[in-house]
Parts: C-alpha cells; sequence; structure tokens
C-alpha cells in the first residue's frame, strides 16, 4: 500500500466511524447491529494504517531519539486502541442487546488495568504522539505549519468526546491525506 494511500484511507476510516457512530445513534441507542459492527471495523482498519503513518512520520522527523520516543507513544496508544475497538466488536456481535452490552462492559472493565490502560490512556496516547510529532515536523520545517495546526486542532477537539468524531475525522484528513506526495524530500514542501 503506498504512503498516499495509507495517509488518505487512515484518518478517512477515522471519519467513516464516525458517521455510522452516529447513524447508529439515531434510535437512541449505539449497538448492537450491522452500523456498530461496520464502524468498529473500519475504526479498527484506520488504526492498523496509523502503525505505518507513524513510522513514516518518524522517518520524516529524523529518526532521532525524540521521534523514535514520539513514534513509540503514538504506536502504543494504536495498539491500545485495537484492542479496545477488538472488545468492543466482540461485544457487539455476542450481545443481544444494549442491555447485554452494558453488563458485557461492565465485566471487561472490571479486570485491573483495562478501563485504565485500554479505554483512557490509549486514545490519549495515540493523539498525543501525533500532536507531538507533527509539531515537530513544523517546527523542523519538515511540513508546512497548516498541517500541524489541523492535526492539533483535532487533538483539541477529541477532548470534547466521540460525539465531535466527525470533526476529528475531518481535522485529521486535511493534517494528513495529502501529505506524502513530497515524502521522500519533506523540507521541500511549501509552508
Amino acid at each position: 500500500m503506498t504512503k498516499t494511500i495509507v495517509f488518505s484511507t487512515a484518518p478517512l476510516l477515522v471519519t467513516v466511524y464516525a458517521g455510522l457512530r452516529f447513524l447508529d445513534g439515531l434510535d437512541g441507542e449505539r449497538g448492537p447491529g450491522p452500523a456498530w459492527t461496520t464502524g468498529h471495523l473500519a475504526f479498527l482498519a484506520a488504526l492498523i494504517l496509523f502503525v505505518p503513518v507513524f513510522l513514516e512520520l518518524r522517518r520524516l522527523a529524523g529518526r532521532g531519539l525524540f521521534a523514535t520516543a514520539t513514534a513509540v507513544v503514538g504506536l502504543v496508544g494504536a495498539a491500545c486502541s485495537m484492542v479496545q475497538i477488538s472488545i468492543d466488536i466482540v461485544v457487539g456481535a455476542l450481545a443481544a442487546d444494549h442491555e447485554a452490552m452494558r453488563e458485557m462492559w461492565t465485566d471487561v472493565q472490571s479486570v485491573p488495568g483495562v478501563n485504565l490502560v485500554v479505554y483512557t490512556l490509549a486514545p490519549v496516547l495515540l493523539y498525543l504522539g501525533l500532536l507531538v510529532m507533527f509539531c515537530q515536523l513544523a517546527l523542523a520545517r519538515a511540513v508546512p505549519v497548516w498541517r500541524a495546526v489541523a492535526v492539533v486542532f483535532a487533538v483539541l477537539v477529541s477532548l470534547l468526546g466521540l460525539d465531535a468524531l466527525p470533526a476529528v475525522g475531518l481535522l485529521l484528513c486535511a493534517g494528513l491525506a495529502p501529505f506524502p506526495r513530497r515524502a521522500d524530500s519533506p523540507a521541500v514542501e511549501g509552508n
């Protein structure tokens, strides 16, 4: 898969998840059902694609210690988020209704550390990795400042909660989608 496709598809799939999540909630509840499952599968695919995104961002940042540490933070966040989404997919597949889903989540989240690591820290680490990496790249003039601004806004908007994911996805699309066109000569891309 080319860099252009990965950088375009990862944020697009976040937006797809957000749209399906919105549609799933129109009846007042989210999940279980086709919209729940399809949306979560789209988000899982997005998280998988963020792995090569972070690796490429690390390369563009010079592969130094700070860039590596930032990429690791983002990758740990992506991995933990993959666990979260996988749990949500399984719960949605096994539950007969929304009440059964709540009971299953209570059981899962009662396991020590799961709620903190998988449901609380995971998204923070993913977004923190993106934010720091893009700020580093903008300061090094490896990406235009507007790309970093779009990613910073995406991270800030994500603090509003899951209902803000459509805006987060679109902001990530703005920051990432056309990104790798000149990835082999990052300092050439205009500010």
